[in-house]
């Protein structure tokens, strides 16, 4: 047999070694949830080249034939050209290899930093929302001749004023009862044993229940003595929430009280065109943000009104004090705030009185059906345009981020982006079509007196 007749084998591709070796190297940081989209590129691309190289080794290992490439004559050739073009390692895998490297030690370090400082943005975040919420009462005061560091600081003195009379006044209120409960606990016990058995025909001993509440060894004197423990904690904590509101306060007042000079900075890197879209965006912030606060306000008022009017007809303790509660907790909390609010009013009105506790809970259920359906919508809809819908799954999002402070910011945010949206874009005539037609709400004209 002539060597001229036998199958040209071409040597293994040395593409595949280098294939193995790369995955080795990248292995390290496979599994890495950063790292893993850049090795999954770049394995891709060497399964590509691969795949290629197996193509034309096995086109040349088939027996020649006559007329194709892979003859005798032109055999060495191809074959030689081949292991050539096997051997040469790609000119774009060194630096694949860098970049994913950069890439990965980069993230690594992003992902670090933002852990770290994740608490500072958050109070920057926190004072930049106060900053455009208290922005249009100082350029308002501004025009009238105050300074603008003048008026940052009296609204922001007003503000921590009202806040710590209202906290104050709530916790002595809440102090008080507890202290009330703890002293006179055997009366408010069987006073509730003996609502329990009249209105649910059970057979409670009340002597049991407060034998079981003195008893040193018991889950309440055991749940006593571990909350006694953690004074000293509790002080550390609420000593660092007094620690993060005063930076708060610090950065919003530099916020607005700079805040001309600031923008003046940020714009005086941009071309004019990007200026007018950064103080446009900017104002629309401070109008969406601004008219948050606004309607909060008037619907914390509204419902503290009518809350007072109830609790003072009911008899629950400090109605003021409760409705105030009531109003500020379920308006500036959305979802949950409603409900979180009317435990505390209910409780204390349960330990005078479980009949009245029950009124109490039917009159925040009825109220708060109202203000969904009648009071809310004509407020906000002349302070914040935000659909229904929209603001409810921007509360759900902002929660599962930042928490209960995510669910306050959510609402100016989706405000502040359905405008930029609406802005943006061409407009186009709707079609007719039965899906899309709906009846707008005509304006009653007031009739004039003659």
């Amino acid at each position: 047999m002539h060597d001229a007749d036998r199958p040209v084998v071409c040597k293994p591709a040395r593409s595949l070694c280098f294939h193995n070796l790369l995955r080795t190297l990248l292995g390290v940081g496979a599994n890495n949830h950063v790292s893993k989209p850049f090795t999954q590129l770049i394995a891709k691309r060497i399964d590509a080249i691969v795949d290629n190289g197996g193509a034309r080794q096995i086109h040349c290992s088939i027996v020649p034939v006559a007329g194709s490439d892979c003859t005798a004559g032109h055999a060495s050739t191809v074959g030689e050209m081949s292991n050539t073009s096997d051997r040469a390692m790609p000119k774009w895998v060194p630096k694949a290899v860098v970049v994913f490297w950069l890439g990965f030690l980069g993230a690594l370090v992003v992902r670090e930093l933002f852990h770290q400082l994740s608490s500072f943005l958050l109070l920057l975040l926190v004072s930049l929302f106060l900053a455009l919420a208290i922005e249009p009462g100082v350029n308002r005061l501004a025009k009238r001749g105050w300074r603008r560091g003048s008026a940052t600081l009296l609204i922001l003195m007003s503000i921590v004023v009202f806040a710590g009379a209202f906290l104050g006044a709530v916790g002595t209120l809440v102090g008080n009862q507890v202290a009330d409960v703890l002293t006179n606990s055997e009366t408010y016990v069987n006073d509730t044993v003996k609502f329990i058995n009249d209105t649910f025909n059970a057979n409670v001993d009340p002597a049991e229940v407060n034998a079981s509440i003195s008893d040193p060894t018991g889950p309440v004197q055991r749940f006593i003595d571990n909350q006694q423990r953690k004074v000293v904690s509790l002080s550390a904590s609420a000593l660092g929430v007094l620690l993060q509101l005063l930076s708060i306060t610090l950065f919003t007042f530099y916020l607005v009280a700079d805040g001309p000079r600031l923008r003046r900075v940020i714009c005086a890197r941009l071309p004019e065109e990007r200026q007018r879209l950064v103080l446009k965006t900017w104002d629309l912030a401070i109008d969406k943000t601004g008219g948050y606060l606004y309607s909060r306000a008037l619907l914390a008022l509204v419902s503290a009104f009518f809350h007072w009017i109830a609790f003072q007809a009911i008899g629950t303790p400090a109605p003021i004090a409760m409705a105030l509660w009531v109003g500020i907790v379920s308006q500036f909390l959305p979802v949950v705030g409603t409900y979180l609010a009317g435990v505390l009013p209910l409780l204390l009105t349960f330990l005078e009185s479980p009949i009245n506790a029950a009124f109490v809970l039917a009159f925040i259920l009825i109220y708060q059906q109202l203000e969904n359906y009648l009071i809310s919508p004509r407020i906000t809809a002349r302070t914040m345009h935000v659909h229904a819908a929209v603001a409810f799954a921007s509360a759900i999002v902002g929660g599962a981020i930042l928490g209960p402070i995510g669910a306050v910011l959510a609402l100016p945010a989706a405000a502040m982006m359905q405008s930029l949206l609406s802005s943006w874009g061409q407009r186009h005539e709707v079609v007719d079509d039965e899906l899309v037609k709906f009846t707008p709400r005509v304006k009653r004209e007031r009739r004039k007196k003659v």
